[in-house]
């Protein structure tokens, strides 16, 4: 399944042929609203376009923007959004990701992706899974402080269908269509004898299959703490099963069908949110700590020649700050500029680009809780 977890995971946003083409607008969920969203998807791809011809030429340009031009036109496409869309494009490359958080309309034609926008949807803080499940079914879903929807399962679980076989018709249909986690029948970990031996078998047999599903096609990919929504009497007997390290102590003892979406992202955040507060506060800690220690920085240019270094280990970037102009990949050097030159880029942006390319993490900050005055604070490796 391609998604921005697995995009980024795989490092497919870092190693693209230039020109990179990069796309972002809000957009809308519900009728009228959303029937604007492609006239102005078709003006940025014009902008786009624009800024193309500066320096490539029309045989060039053509294959480039023939994705978008179809994305445009593609009527089911648009009927179907969430809060905000980033489109991205280059050589044999085209990207599509509906995002649950708006995004300010942008268009950058550059060496490498424009990506920040995208760094802070995957690294906001408040972002969580749901997992629900009963004893018949499964269903997963992405939220945030704000929103939450129900999400698509990977293809590549949905292909492993004739891998697993139910020990019961009555949970036939589910797992099949999961897989077995093992090819093979698993053992009763639980010691259950008797009449009662048989659906127990079937219970874990089933939650098996689907932990083994969640963390290799979602969670690995996403790393965003799993909530468990089922009913009390399942709880445990997942819990002691699951090999998923994401996997919250705190759930919700509920199957989701039984209470409304937004009743179930209030009951989610409420578990979430003093884990999301306190990952925030150990980063901010850790610069602290750095930068009293001489092993943290926040001036540019210094941050700059120590991601060239190899030195950073992790990045904080500001996340609603742009600062125009261009890196020498090679020195670190730092050429200011006007983000209206299709030549010019994001600083901040591309100093997180290069921290990923170097080994290093990055997490982008909300202005309000960022520790320095400069768009960056480093904490270096040595």
């Amino acid at each position: 399944m391609t998604t921005l977890d697995t995009d980024f995971a795989d490092g497919l946003l870092d190693s693209a042929v230039p020109p990179c083409l990069s796309l972002y607008q809000p957009t809308h969920r519900k009728h009228p609203d959303n029937q604007q969203d492609p006239i102005r998807f078709k003006n940025l791809v014009s902008t786009m376009e624009t800024s193309l011809r500066l320096h490539h030429s029309a045989k060039e340009i053509q294959p480039l923007l023939e994705p978008f031009f179809a994305l445009a036109d593609d009527h089911e496409f648009w009927t179907h959004s969430l809060d905000g869309l980033a489109v991205l494009g280059s050589t044999g490359f085209f990207r599509v990701y509906k995002l649950q958080q708006t995004v300010a309309e942008l268009v950058v034609v550059a060496d490498s992706f424009h990506v920040k926008p995208l760094l802070r949807v995957m690294q906001s803080a408040d972002r969580y899974q749901i997992l629900g499940v009963c004893r018949k079914e499964f269903r997963l879903y992405e939220g945030n402080r704000d929103v939450l929807d129900e999400i698509s399962f990977a293809s590549d679980a949905e292909q492993n269908a004739d891998e697993g076989e139910a020990s019961s018709s009555e949970s036939h249909d589910t797992v099949a269509a999961l897989g077995d986690a093992a090819g093979s029948k698993l053992p009763n970990r639980y010691g259950y004898s008797g009449k009662e031996s048989g659906i127990d078998l079937d219970a874990e047999r089933f939650f098996r299959s689907v932990d083994k599903q969640i963390l290799e096609h979602h969670s690995h990919a996403s790393g965003l703490p799993l909530i468990l929504a089922t009913l009390p009497e399942n709880r445990a007997h997942f819990h002691h099963i699951s090999h998923n390290p994401l996997l919250l102590e705190e759930g919700i003892d509920v199957y989701p069908d039984t209470v409304p979406m937004d009743e179930l992202r209030k009951r989610a955040w409420q578990v979430v949110e003093p884990h999301t507060l306190a990952r925030m506060a150990a980063q901010l800690d850790a610069f602290g700590a750095a930068h009293s220690n001489a092993l943290g920085d926040d001036q540019l240019a210094d941050v700059a020649a120590a991601i060239v270094a190899g030195r950073v280990g992790t990045l904080l970037i500001e996340g609603d700050r742009e600062i125009p102009g261009r890196i020498d990949a090679t020195t670190g050097a730092i050429r200011y500029g006007d983000m209206a030159n299709p030549d010019v880029d994001d600083v901040l942006d591309d100093l997180g680009t290069m921290t990923r390319k170097m080994g290093g993490k990055v997490v982008i900050v909300p202005t309000d809780q960022m520790p320095t005055s400069s768009g960056a604070a480093a904490i270096y490796r040595y």
